[in-house]
């Protein structure tokens, strides 16, 4: 129950304070956890969420032919019509021709040949054909194909993911000390390539009274620093290639929260067909951060 508190102040007036039982917040704590991580599962499931990965594609300079036949260049799931079309890389500029007849869409309207924006551009040029759906991203100086199936068996068979007790514990206040200037750092990603990330500061922090720090990453337009971070959980009770965490930016006084119990798997959790960033050296954590999510044990 909560509890009133009445102070006399110097004015001879009465201050009303609000306060709740140490119990009652970090129940409220442990909810909304529990609130997060389930709008986290909800995203995993969408029909184009990641579980919906169906397919990675390389695309060369020239005409790329794509469609269920084996004769393709890039070969779709059997459900995709034989031919579908082509996709044409020139010079970073992606065309796709689709083949009469083949029903493509994009945004409800039919596809015949059509320049496509990949995700380095914003949102990208979504096509779909039946259950599936694709679109270009680009990694490095290169393009690929991604391909999603709305109706992908990985959707129907999750059945969770499993974590640690919430605990508050690890919920810990960090100052971001500035690098001045601003550094950018190497982060390799799963297909070995490297690119250069920005990083505002370190993020130094204490657990069990022993300082630690962590460099994370500012993503333009984004009001959060992303953490690519491991532990020696990692390839243990955690995926082995590490966990992601989204933070505020620090307040004016340069403090923020690290919260562990939102520590989350990576899209190679649950699928071969993801590009994921890998943790950089600096970011391994030499102790078990035992919060957050365990490894996915349904990929297959």
């Amino acid at each position: 129950m909560a509890r009133i508190i009445l102070f006399l102040s110097v004015w001879g007036g009465l201050w009303l304070i609000a306060g709740c039982h140490p119990r009652e917040r970090d129940q409220a704590y442990t909810q909304s956890i529990e609130k997060w991580h389930k709008a986290r599962e909800e995203r995993l499931t969408r029909r184009d969420g990641w579980l919906s990965l169906a397919g990675l594609f390389w695309l060369k300079e020239g005409q790329n032919t794509f469609g269920s036949d084996k004769e393709n260049d890039i070969v779709f799931p059997a459900k995709a019509p034989a031919l579908i079309g082509k996709f044409i890389l020139t010079h970073g500029k992606v065309r796709a021709v689709i083949q009469d007849k083949v029903p493509v869409f994009t945004n409800s309207t039919i596809v015949h040949t059509l320049l496509l924006k990949s995700d380095a551009d914003g949102s990208p040029t979504v096509l779909k054909c039946g259950t599936l759906s694709w679109y270009v991203i680009k990694r490095g100086d290169r393009y690929l194909i991604r391909l999603k199936d709305s109706a992908n068996p990985n959707i129907s068979r999750f059945k969770g993911i499993a974590r640690y007790p919430v605990d508050k514990k690890w919920r810990v206040r960090a100052f971001l000390q500035p690098y001045d200037p601003p550094k950018k750092i190497a982060i390799a990603n799963v297909l070995g390539q490297l690119s250069e990330e920005p990083c505002p500061g370190a993020l130094i922090f204490k657990i069990n009274d022993k300082e630690y720090r962590l460099d994370p990453i500012a993503e333009a337009g984004s009001d959060e620093l992303f953490l690519i971070f491991s532990d020696e959980t990692s390839g243990r009770t955690t995926y082995g290639a590490g966990r992601f965490l989204d933070i505020k930016r620090p307040d004016s006084s340069g403090y923020t929260y690290i919260d562990f119990n939102k520590a989350y798997n990576p899209p190679c959790a649950f699928s071969d067909f993801a590009t994921c960033p890998l943790p950089p050296r600096q970011n391994h954590l030499p102790l078990k951060i035992s919060a957050g999510e365990k490894d996915y044990d349904h990929h297959p």
